[in-house]
């Protein structure tokens, strides 16, 4: 019996060859829309008549770490920007954008709108002229990339005049493609039952090396595969561990189960009146037991109305029998017994050793709401962390908050100071060292 090669090796040269066409196709095409890609960008609005040499430097120093000149970055793109407002409207802006979209300014809020909300930075050092050099460099057309020299006309618009479009081009090349494939297939059976019908024995397939011991011995791709699994595993070791002592939603299930609803919700209990060191000193402080029976001395059930479809008149009873155990309080007698229990409560908001933190400071001397912080405790049932207390969500707090000065004498003297330095009325706790290392660190 005789012997021939393997055909499937002519049908594995047409693959390549159809395969080498298609990609040379496509390349030919993709060229025929590069001249939109490459076309030159509107000409940026003139310029101020400022410097743009200096311009660069004072961009670099104060604008570069969240803009770009031609592309999104953290705010939007710059160049061209003095052709979309006046430039009145630009040195208010930078010096103080956040007085400029409190103020109902249309067009700061859109600003601030589309830009997620970001606050910029005010820059009240910079002068008028500083601004102009800014703008100027802003200004300027973007460079363009060199033409090729003896270039051939833009394929492209020989494209466009001939009204076919490149996916109908694209299609039938799919066609022809489909048909050579199928013609390939048929011609493969084919010459296999001629190769049968002459008694030709075809030669057996060469057994190939398996995918994965290929690449073992290729040493460029194992060095590059381990580098890619190194570089993905730090980046998903290192987003865990960003998230280590962030506690967000951390809501403990406490030894007696105190409804924040009920008493800051619907009795409109002030915060202060059982966290009342929150007023005077750093913490806030856990509410003595004698706090609570205040009222519930003479409060030893709760309403019908006060139950719900997840707790029951019967369930909160049970939480003040549980108060009147630890304080030692026989309601029958309406007296003290002197046996009391210690009641262990969970701490639900933690900070580390080396961050201080002064309540007093922020709710008697700044005036903030425990909600800014803490939540709408208003609505918990059981009382969560709301907040990241992050230092990045601290400092974004400090950056956004007026000092209050009303009947605040303490900051008055540089408050003063470092408004006429800065030129504005109101001082953010930033400007006044709020981001000053020591303020919050030990």
């Amino acid at each position: 019996m005789k012997k021939v090669g393997n055909h499937n090796s002519i049908s594995r040269k047409l693959f390549f060859s159809l395969a080498l066409m298609l990609t040379f196709s496509l390349t030919s095409f993709a060229q025929v829309a590069a001249p939109a890609a490459t076309e030159a960008t509107a000409a940026p609005a003139a310029t101020t008549g400022g410097d743009p040499v200096k311009g660069k430097g004072l961009f670099n120093a104060n604008c570069a770490a969240c803009h770009k000149l031609d592309a999104r970055s953290t705010g939007p793109a710059l160049r061209g920007v003095s052709g979309k407002y006046e430039m009145s409207w630009i040195y208010k802006w930078v010096n103080n954008s956040s007085d400029l979209i409190k103020s109902g300014d249309a067009d700061a809020v859109k600003v601030f709108e589309e830009n997620n909300k970001a606050v910029m930075t005010a820059f009240p050092q910079l002068s008028n002229a500083d601004i102009d050099n800014i703008i100027a460099y802003t200004s300027e057309p973007k460079a363009e990339a060199p033409a090729a020299t003896g270039a051939v006309a833009a394929p492209g618009a020989a494209a466009q005049e001939s009204g076919i479009s490149n996916n109908v081009i694209l299609g039938a090349l799919a066609l022809v493609m489909a048909m050579l494939v199928i013609m390939l297939f048929l011609v493969n059976n084919v010459l296999r039952k001629v190769a049968k019908a002459n008694g030709i024995e075809v030669a057996p397939k060469k057994p190939s090396i398996s995918i994965w011991k290929a690449f073992a011995k290729n040493q460029f791709l194992v060095l590059v595969t381990s580098i890619f699994l190194l570089l993905a595993s730090a980046y998903f070791v290192y987003g865990y561990l960003m998230q280590v002592g962030v506690d967000q939603d951390y809501s403990p299930i406490q030894p007696i189960h105190f409804s924040h609803k009920i008493h800051a919700g619907d009795n409109e209990i002030n915060c202060k009146y059982c966290h009342s060191a929150a007023r005077v000193s750093k913490n806030a402080g856990i509410p003595s037991l004698n706090v609570c029976m205040n009222c519930h001395k003479n409060i030893a059930e709760v309403a019908e109305t006060t139950a719900t479809p997840e707790y029951s008149k019967a369930f909160y009873d049970e939480q003040i029998q549980k108060l009147y155990t630890a304080v030692g309080w026989d309601k029958t007698t309406q007296s003290y017994t002197g046996k009391t229990q210690p009641v262990k409560w969970i701490r639900i908001h933690n900070l580390p050793d080396f961050v201080y933190f002064n309540h007093s400071q922020h709710v008697t001397v700044a005036g903030i709401e425990c909600q800014t912080c803490h939540g709408p405790v208003q609505e918990y049932e059981i009382q969560k962390q709301f907040a990241p207390l992050t230092m990045g969500w601290c400092i974004d707090c400090h950056r956004k908050t007026d000092v209050k000065m009303e009947g605040n004498e303490y900051y008055a003297k540089i408050h003063e100071q470092l408004s006429k330095k800065y030129g504005v009325e109101k001082l953010t706790a930033a400007q006044m060292g709020g981001l000053e290392c020591g303020k919050c660190h030990y």
